[in-house]
């Protein structure tokens, strides 16, 4: 397998490296990009303290609007396995339940991350072949204009303390259901995408870094060309499991009405995926 280039986001090669790394591998790292790193880090230790309380009892989800919280008891079983994902996570959309003291900073940082990947979204639709792009339904910026569904997920993965089933994982190996998904390098490492063979390779991850990769429905879309690659967040050993990892991953989601394929629509696409995952019925 290619390795995901680390690319800096200010070179004038930038997009046509990116987008290289995207459609080799599903995956592309920045560095020097826009996301201010201060309030990357304000928030991971606003929300530990938030998910160490008990005021979060107060957000359980929403089965309706999938916005709030989701604890360890309910968090998603990956498509294919059985085990729940040992993580509790905290659903933000801009018209959800935010804690207010979280509110802010959760809204900044939406804003920063939805422009950038609006942007990223871009150098992919200008880099994509020609007999590929033909068949988008339409630009691919203009798919999340005005889009509601675009999520923030602020994610936990809480300490092992030796009690796990076995064969859990912080993050079982799965594909993400949007276009793109950008993530800031987490206070952990953990993340590991899988090659064309099948071995498990780590992402670069160094603080400061914005790891993205492809969704599954810009791989339906672009006919396979971007590729939705597995990806997993593996168990630390040694002093590490005794450490919350703490991520923020942005979910850009089209609009419902957005057709992906001749197949789907990207409501249909996302009903279908949740069920699967287990979190609507």
């Amino acid at each position: 397998m290619e390795q995901v280039q680390v690319v800096d986001y200010r070179a004038d090669d930038a997009a046509d490296r990116f987008t290289r790394s995207l459609h080799e591998t599903g995956f592309g790292v920045l560095v020097n990009h826009p996301i201010q790193q201060g309030l990357v880090e304000k928030i991971y230790a606003d929300w530990l303290a938030f998910f160490d309380g008990d005021e979060k009892q107060r957000y359980a989800f929403s089965k309706e609007t999938q916005d709030g919280w989701f604890s360890t008891a309910v968090s998603e079983t990956a498509k294919g396995h059985t085990q729940k994902d040992l993580k509790e996570y905290f659903h933000i959309y801009p018209w959800g339940r935010i804690p207010p003291a979280l509110k802010a900073d959760a809204m900044a940082y939406y804003e920063q991350a939805n422009a950038l990947a609006g942007e990223l979204l871009s150098w992919v639709e200008r880099h994509t072949p020609a007999e590929i792009s033909r068949h988008y339904s339409e630009p691919l910026s203009h798919m999340i204009e005005d889009s509601r569904l675009t999520l923030l997920r602020v994610l936990r993965y809480p300490p092992l303390n030796g009690t796990e089933p076995p064969d859990s994982l912080r993050a079982a190996a799965h594909g993400d259901i949007n276009l793109l998904t950008i993530l800031p390098a987490a206070n952990e490492p953990g993340l590991q995408v899988q090659a064309r063979d099948g071995s498990w390779l780590d992402v670069p991850g160094d603080f400061g870094m914005l790891i993205v990769n492809i969704g599954d429905m810009l791989q339906e879309a672009s006919r396979g060309h971007y590729p939705s690659t597995q990806h997993r967040v593996v168990n630390p050993s040694g002093e590490a499991a005794t450490k919350s990892r703490v991520s923020l991953p942005l979910f850009l989601h089209p609009r419902p009405d957005v057709v992906l394929s001749e197949r789907y629509t990207s409501h249909e696409y996302l009903t279908e995926r949740l069920r699967e995952l287990g979190v609507k019925t």
